[in-house]
C-alpha cells in the first residue's frame, strides 16, 4: 500500500476517510491520536502489549467509534495488515519490531505531534510556541501559557504534559495560540514542525537508556527549531542549545534570541539589577531594553527558575505579547508540586521537595540554589553517571542520604570526589523508607541548612511516580516536625 501524496501537507479537510492508520500505544497520546483519526473518518487499528483495566476501557470506547483494537502480549509484534501510516506514542523505541518493520518497508512513522499538525483547521491554525529541554519544560510551558492568557489570548499548555496536542487542535472552540511542550521521544519521530517560535532550555545527559547517544539525544531536541518562523530561543549558558540553532533550517528572517542570567547583549533577554529585561523584541534594542518584571515577582528566585521565566518571556515576546502581560502572567503563575517546594522546618533546617529533579542536570540546578545542603538522592539512574554533579556541588554538601536501586553509583561518585562528606544509606526493602531517610537527614542537618530531596534519578524502583516520592518525603518530614 503506497502512502497518499496528500498526507505530508494534510489539513483538517484532507481525504482522511481514504487513510488506513496504525496507532501504537493506547496511553494518553495514543488514545488521543486514535480518537482524532476516527473523528475525521480514517480507518484505525490500535495495538498495545498491555491489557489492563485502563487499556480495556479505552479499547471499548475506540471500538465503539470504529477502531480495531488489539491488546496483550504479541499485539505489537507486527503490522496486522498493510497501512498507509504508523502513528507512534512517545517512549516507543525505534527498535520495537512493529516500528522497525514500518521503517524497513517505507511506511511513514508519525509522532502524535505530526498528526496534530495535519489535523489543524486551515482557516484557524493556532500557531505553536514550542519548547523542549532536559529540565524545566513543564514549568516553562506553564509560565508561557500564563503569560499568553494574561495577554488576552485563548491559550493552553499542551503536549508532553497537559492536554494532548491532537485534542487541542480539534477543539471546537479554536485556540489563539498553543504553548507546546515536547519531549525528546516526541521529537525523535517528528518531521518539520514549523513553530512560530521555539526554545531549547538546556541539553544534558538523560534517557540514554532510550537514545543511542548524547549526540542523538541532542539532535532530537534540535528538531524543534526546524522551520521556525520568528525566533529560535537558546540558553546562553548552554552552548549546545546555540549550536542546535546554528544547525537548524529555519524560515528566512527567523532570529536567534538568547536568554541569560546575566546582563543581556543586544538580541537577548537577561537580568539587570534584579529586573528581567528584553533587548531582543524592542525597536531601540541597541540602546535600551524593555522591563518585563523583577526577580521578586517570580514564584521562586532560584537561578534555574529565573532562566525558565526568561525563556517563557522570550517565546511570548516573539508572539507579540506586551511587557505588562509578561509581568502579570509570571506573577500569576504558581509552581507545580514537587518543584523546589518547602514542606517543613525542623530544628532550624528547611526541608525542600524537588522530587521532579529526576536526572543529574536537574539535581545540579536544584542544589546550586542552596548552601549548605543535606542532599537526598537515588533511584533509577537511567544510564547516567554522577561524577560531574558531585564534583560541582561537593563544597555545598553537609551530608548525603541515599536510597533506591542505583544509589551505589552516587555513593561511588561521592567517594571519588567528596570523600569527606558523610553519607548515610537506606537499604531497599525497609518499611516506611522516607521516614528513615528523613530521620537520617535530621541527624546530618544543622540550623540554617536545607534538606533537599533532589534525587537525580527516576522514582519507579520504590514509588509509583516522582509525585508519590515527593508526597512520601513531605509526609515524613511533617510527621517528624510534629514530633
Amino acid at each position: 500500500m503506497s502512502t497518499p501524496d496528500w498526507l505530508e501537507t494534510a489539513n483538517r479537510h484532507s481525504p482522511w476517510p481514504s487513510l488506513d492508520a496504525l496507532v501504537t500505544g493506547i496511553g494518553v497520546s495514543g488514545y488521543s491520536a486514535a480518537a482524532g483519526l476516527l473523528s475525521v473518518g480514517a480507518q484505525v487499528t490500535v495495538v498495545d502489549e498491555r491489557d489492563g483495566d485502563a487499556e480495556r476501557e479505552k479499547a471499548t470506547i475506540l471500538e465503539t467509534l470504529g477502531a480495531d483494537v488489539r491488546l496483550g502480549p504479541g499485539a505489537s509484534a507486527a503490522t496486522p495488515r498493510p497501512v498507509d501510516v504508523v502513528v507512534t506514542s512517545p517512549g516507543w523505541r525505534p527498535d520495537a519490531p512493529i516500528l522497525a518493520e514500518a521503517a524497513a518497508t517505507g511506511v511513514p512513522i508519525f509522532s502524535e505531534i505530526d498528526l496534530a499538525l495535519r489535523l489543524r483547521d486551515p482557516e484557524r491554525p493556532a500557531p505553536w510556541l514550542a519548547l523542549t529541554g532536559t529540565n524545566g519544560k513543564t514549568t516553562t510551558v506553564g509560565m508561557l501559557a500564563s503569560i499568553l492568557r494574561a495577554g488576552g489570548l485563548r491559550a493552553a499548555a499542551v503536549g508532553n504534559i497537559g492536554e494532548p496536542v491532537v485534542d487541542a487542535v480539534l477543539d471546537p472552540d479554536p485556540y489563539d495560540v498553543l504553548a507546546v511542550e515536547l519531549s525528546s521521544f516526541q521529537l525523535h519521530w517528528s518531521r518539520r514542525l514549523s513553530p512560530r517560535a521555539a526554545a531549547v532550555l538546556n541539553v544534558a545527559p538523560d534517557h540514554l537508556d532510550w537514545h543511542a547517544s548524547l549526540a542523538e539525544y541532542a539532535a532530537d531536541k534540535g528538531k524543534i527549531y526546524e522551520g521556525c518562523e520568528i525566533a529560535c530561543v537558546y540558553n546562553v549558558a548552554d552552548a549546545a542549545t546555540e549550536e542546535l540553532v546554528r544547525e537548524a533550517d529555519v524560515v528566512e528572517g527567523c532570529r536567534a534570541v538568547g536568554f541569560t542570567a546575566g546582563i543581556p547583549a543586544v538580541g537577548m533577554l537577561g537580568v539587570v539589577d534584579g529586573v528581567l529585561a528584553d533587548r531582543a523584541f524592542v525597536e531601540q534594542r541597541q540602546t535600551s531594553a524593555a522591563e518585563l518584571c523583577t526577580v521578586a515577582d517570580l514564584p521562586s528566585s532560584a537561578p534555574h527558575n529565573v532562566a525558565n521565566a526568561l525563556a517563557a518571556a522570550a517565546l511570548a515576546r516573539a508572539h507579540g505579547v506586551r511587557p505588562g502581560a509578561v509581568r502579570a502572567g509570571l506573577m500569576g503563575f504558581a509552581l507545580e508540586p514537587h518543584r523546589i517546594q518547602q514542606v517543613a522546618e525542623i530544628d532550624g533546617a528547611t526541608y525542600v521537595d524537588d522530587s521532579k529533579a529526576t536526572n543529574a542536570h536537574a539535581a545540579l540546578a536544584s542544589l546550586m540554589a542552596y548552601d549548605p545542603v543535606v542532599w537526598i538522592a537515588g533511584g533509577l539512574a537511567k544510564g547516567q553517571d554522577f561524577d560531574d554533579l558531585v564534583h560541582a556541588v561537593k563544597d555545598r554538601l553537609r551530608g548525603v542520604v541515599l536510597l533506591g536501586r542505583d544509589r551505589q553509583l552516587i555513593s561511588d561518585a561521592l567517594a571519588r570526589h567528596a570523600p569527606e562528606v558523610p553519607v548515610m544509606e537506606v537499604a531497599d526493602g525497609e518499611t516506611e523508607v522516607m521516614d528513615r531517610v528523613v530521620a537520617h537527614a535530621r541527624q546530618l542537618a544543622r540550623p540554617g541548612d536545607t534538606v533537599l530531596l533532589a534525587p537525580g534519578c527516576a522514582s519507579f524502583d520504590l514509588f509509583a511516580s516522582y509525585g508519590a516520592r515527593g508526597d512520601a518525603f513531605a509526609a515524613a518530614a511533617r510527621r517528624l516536625a510534629r514530633g
